[in-house]
């Protein structure tokens, strides 16, 4: 799969929502004054392939081989997305790594207000994401669906995806600068996007779910943003 960042223009916006579940609230204004840009695709199969290669790592036994290459690695530890960031960083000699949960909500927005990248008319989700209704069950192919209007695909669906941050509650303490929450928490670490199984509500642009560093399932993937400045 063709390796793109989309570099991110530097702007504001409001973070989560006032009117969904207790963890996405209180919504407020975020500032992204600095350069990064996102990966235009989740990390592949094919992709993580070329890391294990060259670092002895285990690729994720998948449940539907048959899908082939393109389709979003899964099974992935959070431990195991920030290696290979690590490993891109040290083989390109760039710095790549993670997004903070507040840089991903305002990529996935890629400017709108609404629920979705596209606004709030679910009956259009389907073009953009594959999730419980029309995935059939399993991951497809990364890019198939249109992008939203910064060019990013597959931020809705398809799988759930790693971010920097240690998961909080919400919002209460959390910063206002695109930085991570990086306050020790039990509850592990963000994951943001929705997936495959995922219905539309759990797809939306505020949507957030958690799990432990070494967890671990076969709806969790990741991408990867590079810090520019």
């Amino acid at each position: 799969m063709e390796d793109k960042f989309i570099v991110l223009p530097r702007g504001k916006f409001f973070m989560g929502t006032d009117e969904g579940k207790e963890n996405e609230k209180p919504q407020h204004e975020v500032s992204i004054d600095y350069d990064i840009a996102m990966s235009k695709y989740l990390v592949t199969v094919e992709d993580y392939m070329l890391y294990a290669q060259a670092t002895s790592a285990v690729v994720p036994a998948e449940r539907h081989e048959h899908l082939g290459f393109d389709v979003p690695v899964r099974r992935v530890r959070w431990t195991d997305a920030h290696a290979y960031a690590v490993w891109k960083s040290e083989r390109e000699g760039r710095k790549y790594r993670l997004p903070t949960e507040a840089e991903w909500e305002y990529a996935c927005r890629a400017g709108s207000e609404g629920k979705f990248c596209f606004g709030d008319d679910e009956a259009l989700l389907s073009e953009y994401a594959w999730y419980k209704d029309n995935a059939e069950g399993v991951t497809h192919d990364v890019g198939l669906k249109k992008p939203n209007d910064w060019g990013l695909y597959d931020m809705h669906g398809n799988v759930w995806e790693w971010c920097l941050d240690r998961y909080a509650e919400d919002y209460t303490d959390t910063a206002s600068d695109g930085s991570a929450y990086g306050v020790a928490s039990e509850k592990g670490r963000v994951l943001r996007g929705g997936s495959y199984n995922a219905d539309a509500r759990k797809c939306s642009c505020t949507s957030r779910i958690n799990l432990g560093s070494g967890g671990k399932n076969y709806f969790i993937g990741f991408r990867l943003v590079e810090v520019l400045s």
